[in-house]
C-alpha cells in the first residue's frame, strides 16, 4: 500500500512550528508495512488542498491529511475536501451534542464558531476525537481511503491509533512487508563505515538496500527489506555481516541512545561515573539523567563555567589556567581527575571549550573543544576536537563525542 500524507497550515510553510505529525506517522506506517512515498505541506488554501487531493489519489491507495479543523475561520480543509468530492455540508448531531457535553464541564456555551464546526461532509464518515474538539473524518474513492485528523499532534495520534491503525493493518497484513534493522554506530564517518562494508553492499540479497544517517559524532546504518516475510531472515542476515565488519564501532541496535548505552555498559560493569563540564553547560549529566536507572551508575555532576569554580570544586590548579588557560590539555586533565576524586568514581569525565561565537583566538578558534578521562589507577586520557562556528551545534557535538568516549573506553 502507498500512502501520501498531506499537511495543511501556513504556520509549517512559515517555519513557525516543526512538522512533528509526519514523522510520527511514517514510523507508525512502516510498521504496519505502507509505503510513504509522498509529503506534502500546503498553505490554508482552498485550490492548494484540492490540488494536493487530486495529486495524491492519482498516486496512492492511502492518503493522511492532518490540520484545518478547528473553528476558526482559517480552517477550511472540511470546505475544501466537500468541493473537492462535489458534496454539501450537513450539521452533524452527534458532534454538536459531544461539543456540548465537553463544554458543559467547564461551565461553558458553544460559541457560533464551535456550531460552524459542526457542519461536515456529506460522505464523510466521523472518527470521533476524545482529545479535542474536532472529529476525524473518513472518505473513500475508487478504492482509495482519505484520512482528515487535526493538526494538534496528540489529538491525532488518538485518532490515527483509535480508528486507523487496525484498518491498514486490514489491508497490508497479507501484502508484502517493510522491515529495518539499524546499526548504531560512533567514532566514524559514514565515508569510512562505507567503505568497510564495501564487500556486503556490493552484493545485497533481492529486495534488501542500505542507507547511512549520519548526525553529529554517529552515524546510524538501515538495513531495509520489502518484499514477503522471507525478507525480514533476509535483512537480519545482512545487518549481522554489517556490524561484524565494523564491531569495534557499533554501540547498539534500532534507535538505541548513545546514553542508553553509556548507562547499560556501567551498570554492566558495576562502574560509576562523574562529569566536569565547562562548555556544555551541564548537557552531558542530562543526557546522562535523562535514562531512568541512571541513579545506579551516575554519581553527580559539576558545571565549572568559571575559573573559580574549576579551582574552588575541582581543584585545578590557578597555576594551570594561567599558564594554559581553561582550554587545555592541562586543565581538562584536571579537572577529569578532581571530579573523580570529588565523587569517588570509577571514571571520571571533564569538557572545557570555546562554544562561540565569541572567545576564539588564533591559537584556540571557536570550536576548540578539549575532554580528560580519568580512570581509577590508570593514565588520565586527554584529547581535543575542533568543532564548527556554531555554538549550539558545538555543545550538541561535544557531549555527543563525551558520550562516544565512554562507549569506547568501556566496550
Amino acid at each position: 500500500m502507498k500512502c501520501t500524507i498531506i499537511t495543511v497550515g501556513d504556520e509549517i510553510l512559515i517555519g513557525q512550528i516543526v512538522d512533528t505529525n509526519s514523522a510520527w506517522m511514517a514510523v507508525e506506517l512502516n510498521k504496519l508495512g505502507v509505503d510513504v512515498i509522498e509529503i506534502l505541506s500546503i498553505s490554508d488554501n482552498g485550490d492548494a488542498i484540492k490540488e494536493a487531493l487530486e495529486r495524491a489519489f492519482s498516486q496512492a491507495e492511502l492518503i493522511l491529511m492532518t490540520g484545518g479543523l478547528g473553528p476558526t475561520k482559517d480552517d477550511i480543509t472540511k470546505k475544501s475536501i466537500a468541493e473537492y468530492f462535489g458534496e454539501s455540508m450537513s450539521f452533524h448531531e452527534d458532534t454538536h451534542r459531544r461539543l456540548e457535553a465537553i463544554f458543559a464541564k467547564f461551565n461553558r456555551t458553544l460559541a457560533p464558531a464551535h456550531l460552524e464546526q459542526c457542519n461536515m461532509p456529506n460522505n464523510a464518515v466521523i472518527l470521533t476525537n476524545d482529545m479535542g474538539t474536532a472529529p476525524g473524518m473518513l472518505f473513500t474513492k475508487e478504492g482509495s481511503i482519505l484520512v482528515s485528523m487535526p493538526g494538534v499532534p496528540h489529538e491525532m495520534k488518538y485518532i490515527f491509533t483509535k480508528h486507523i491503525a487496525h484498518l491498514i493493518f486490514e489491508k497490508t497484513k497479507d501484502s508484502h512487508t517493510i522491515f529495518h534493522k539499524t546499526i548504531m554506530t560512533f567514532g566514524q564517518g559514514e565515508t569510512f563505515l562505507a567503505d568497510m562494508i564495501n564487500e556486503v553492499t556490493e552484493e545485497l540479497p533481492e529486495g534488501v538496500s542500505i542507507a547511512y544517517l549520519p548526525s553529529l559524532g554517529f552515524v546510524r546504518v538501515r538495513v531495509t527489506g520489502k518484499g514477503d516475510v522471507s525478507v525480514i531472515k533476509r535483512v537480519s542476515f545482512v545487518a549481522e555481516q554489517i556490524a561484524e565488519k565494523i564491531s569495534q564501532y557499533v554501540y547498539g541496535y534500532d534507535d538505541e541512545k548513545p546514553e542508553e548505552c553509556v548507562k547499560r555498559l556501567f551498570t554492566d560493569r558495576g562502574f560509576t561515573l562523574a562529569t566536569a563540564e565547562s562548555c556544555t553547560g551541564g548537557l552531558l549529566g542530562h543526557r546522562i539523567t535523562s535514562v531512568p536507572g541512571s541513579s545506579y551508575y551516575y554519581s553527580g555532576g559539576v558545571v565549572s563555567y568559571s575559573n573559580d569554580m574549576k579551582m574552588k570544586v575541582l581543584g585545578v590548579r590557578a597555576e594551570t589556567l594561567q599558564q594554559f588557560g581553561a582550554v587545555s590539555n592541562e586543565t581538562v586533565k584536571e579537572m577529569a581527575e578532581g571530579v573523580l576524586k570529588l565523587n569517588n568514581a570509577d571514571v571520571g569525565i571533564s569538557i572545557s571549550g570555546i562554544a562561540g561565537p565569541d572567545g576564539g583566538t588564533p591559537e584556540k578558534p571557536v570550536g576548540t573543544i578539549w575532554f580528560g578521562l580519568a580512570k581509577k589507577d590508570e593514565e588520565t586520557q586527554t584529547f581535543k576536537i575542533s568543532a564548527t562556528k556554531n555554538r549550539l551545534k558545538n555543545i550538541e557535538y561535544a557531549t555527543n563525542i563525551a558520550l562516544g568516549r565512554l562507549i569506547k573506553l568501556l566496550k
